[in-house]
This record gives structure tokens, sequence and C-alpha cells, in this order.
């Protein structure tokens, strides 16, 4: 027994193993539950700043600031020993994906609604479980494509105001579609941060990210960059930038990179669910009003399947 247990192979040496590995899978939910929080918050913020910016140049300044953030970090966690970016291939290539999302987002809002961009979002999931497959070998069980589709209809429910006619009338035009690719580009991104990693601390990693996007996202915006009068620019403008680059650049890039290292891509996306039943939750706090009570079924059915698959095993 005592060679077992010296050699690391024993009974006592799995159990800690098994709850290490319960321990890492519990942060990674509870990290995703933040990132849920955080982009719900950016929706009320983004509104304030929407009608003084171009969505370009307002992307560009939050990354950049982002990254600032993000990479002061890395230096004092790291105490000055951030990595450099081997194989920069890899960062381009994330960076673009992420780029090519919020570039279709607004690229789409221009076209169609956001109750129809949403739509599209809530397949973001199921996509990301394929790309699971085919990047990492990842086979989701039955129970966890359960709990999506019931999480992603309790999603579609909120985001079509609990009316079945609306939902019914969902027309898949230029928008829809121009917004598809994007979504499909952050559902490859999930697990192509676990494939592509290698080894480097998560703080460093989201810094080189978080700088290739920018960067991709500053060539598309460049002529709107340089016509924006930023000097001109009111308070609210500012503030609004100052939160997304906080909390819903550099935050959730290190959350959701955090979170791919340690659940199935999945899972992972699947707490996009959560950000329409958020956004009810927030509004009505903050005095807006609430949602009807078909609505509010809505929300509680994305939860419900979300409980469901945080349970299931990873398969």
């Amino acid at each position: 027994m005592s060679e077992a247990i010296g050699s690391g192979d024993g009974p006592a040496a799995r159990s800690h193993t098994v709850h290490a590995t319960g321990r890492q899978k519990l942060v990674g939910h509870l990290a995703m539950l933040a990132f849920s929080a955080l982009v719900a918050g950016s929706f009320s913020f983004g509104a304030l700043a929407a009608p003084h910016v171009g969505p370009a140049a307002l992307n560009a300044v939050r990354f950049a600031i982002g990254t600032a953030l993000m990479g002061a970090a890395a230096w004092l966690v790291l105490r000055g020993r951030v990595p450099p970016p081997r194989a920069p291939w890899r960062f381009l290539l994330l960076g673009a994906l992420m780029a090519v999302f919020f570039v279709t987002m607004f690229v789409a809002l221009r076209l169609t609604d956001p109750v129809s961009t949403g739509a599209v979002f809530t397949l973001m999931p199921l996509m990301a479980a394929g790309f699971g497959r085919l990047f990492l070998g990842q086979v989701p069980r039955p129970v966890v494509l359960a709990s999506l589709a019931l999480a992603g209809a309790g999603a579609l429910w909120v985001i079509f105001g609990g009316e079945l006619a609306a939902l019914l009338a969902f027309d898949v035009g230029r928008g829809e579609m121009i917004f598809f690719v994007g979504v499909a580009c952050h559902a490859a991104y999930a697990p192509l941060v676990r494939r592509l990693n290698r080894g480097e601390p998560v703080i460093a990693f989201t810094f080189w990210t978080l700088l290739a996007t920018g960067l991709w996202i500053a060539l598309y915006g460049a002529g709107e960059i340089a016509a924006t009068g930023w000097g001109d620019l009111p308070a609210v403008v500012w503030a609004a930038i100052l939160y997304l680059a906080v909390f819903t650049t550099a935050g959730t890039f290190f959350l959701l990179q955090f979170a791919t290292l340690r659940l199935p891509a999945s899972k992972v996306l699947a707490y996009n669910y959560l950000t329409p039943s958020l956004v009810i939750l927030y509004e009505g706090l903050l005095g807006h009003g609430w949602a009807s009570g078909a609505v509010l079924a809505g929300a509680a059915i994305t939860v419900a399947g979300l409980a469901l698959l945080a349970l299931a095993p990873d398969g």
C-alpha cells in the first residue's frame, strides 16, 4: 500500500485528482456565470454610446484600452516576464475569428433587427459542440445536447418576447446570414483556444489574443476611426467605453479562455443563453419595468436547462 501511495497511483492519489478536477470544473462554471453577467451589463452601456460614435471606432478603442489593461496586468502578475508570442499565427487566427464576430454583428444590425440577430446567436452553443468534436474529439452526451436544446428554447422564447407569432414570423435574410458567419467564428474560437494553447499562462494568452483582435478591428474600421471627432464625444461615451474595455473586453476574454481550458466548448458557450434573461433582470432592477410572465417563464426554462448542463457529465 505504501508503495502505491508513494508512486502516486493509489486510491488517495486518485481521489485527490478527482477532487482537483471537480474544483477546476466548478471554477470554470463560475467564470462563465461572471462572463454572462458582464456581457449582459454591456447592453445598457452600449445603448448609451451608440448614438454618438460608430461601432468600429467604439470597438477599436475598447480593444486598445482593454489590451493595455490586460498587458499591464500580465506584467504585474508574471513579474515582468510576459512570454513572447510563440507561433504568432495562433493569436492572429483567434483574433481574426473574434474580429469577424464583432464586425458581422454590427453589419447585421444595420440590415436586420436585434431580435433576429439574437435568434441566430442561440445557434452558437450547438455549433460549438460540433467544433469541439471536430477540433478536440469532444463528443457531448445526449443529456448535454438535450440541456442545450432546452436552454436554447428558453432563450429563444425570451428573445421573441414570449410571442409565438413573432417566433413563427422569423425570416432568414441577408443580415441573418452575415451574422451566422460571425457566430460560426465565435463557436470555433472556444475549442481552438484549448487546441492552440501551448502551456502559456492564461493572462498572457489573453493579452496576445486581445491585441490581435484589436488589430484586425482597427484595420477594418480605420476610416471610421479617423473620421471620429474624439474630442467632441460626451462623457457618457467614455464611461461606456471604459466599462466595455475593462469588463466586456479584458474581463470576458480572460474568463472565456480560463473556462475553455477547464470545460467542453459546448458547456462554455451555453452560458450565452443567460444573457437575455440577465438583461431582463438588470432592466427590472434599474426600474425600467419587468417583462411579462410568459417571458419570465422562458428565462426560468433557460436557467433550468443550464443547471442540467452544469450537472451533466462531460462525456
